[in-house]
């Protein structure tokens, strides 16, 4: 009888374990990851949605949307030239880009100098990395109710918005770094 009551309790405790294992599997990479001081004012989405189409231009001209980067990590960041904090966080972005390359950095201007400008003002402020986008109509201030700038949304691969930042953050500190490399789901060897 001893015998069948440990056999019983082991069972039940593999049991357990396996589904404790389980749920540690596939939790997310969001619920999981701890959020550095430079990041403070990433917030998380209480639910995720899809951004409002907005429309915006490229260094060519042509017309881009959000959904043109679908299938990739994005940080969208609305800035302009005029906006000091976004100006220094420039080359933050620009390194971020080169040191987490699963993650797109689409910073797009929304100040009122065309693309030639935009890409002379990067150059100038040593983020000559980022690639240039303007949105002269403002679409995303209005698609996203923006007040302010800097702002910078975080989406996944679905193009869903998962964190938002009102005004600048340390995109480059050594522990933001790791950190979008862990969300994005990068592999480091």
């Amino acid at each position: 009888m001893r015998r069948h009551r440990l056999a019983i309790a082991a069972a039940v405790a593999a049991v357990l374990i396996g589904i404790v294992l389980y749920a540690m599997r596939t939790q997310g990479v969001h619920e999981s990851t701890t959020k550095p001081p430079a990041l403070a004012k990433l917030v998380p989405v209480e639910q995720p949605r899809r951004i409002p189409a907005a429309a915006f231009f490229d260094a060519k001209g042509e017309r881009l949307s959000l959904a043109s980067f679908n299938g990739h990590y994005v940080l969208l960041n609305l800035w302009a030239t005029w906006c000091g904090p976004c100006v220094r966080e420039l080359p933050a972005l620009a390194r971020l880009q080169h040191d987490v390359p699963t993650l797109t950095v689409v910073a797009v201007s929304e100040g009122r100098e065309n693309a030639a400008d935009t890409e002379r003002f990067l150059k100038s402020h040593s983020a000559g990395s980022l690639r240039v986008y303007v949105d002269p109509d403002h679409a995303f201030l209005a698609a996203l109710g923006a007040f302010g700038l800097p702002l910078s949304v975080l989406t996944d691969r679905n193009g869903m918005e998962r964190a938002k930042a009102v005004g600048p953050a340390e995109w480059d500190d050594p522990e933001a770094v790791a950190y979008m490399r862990t969300v994005t789901g990068e592999k480091r060897s």
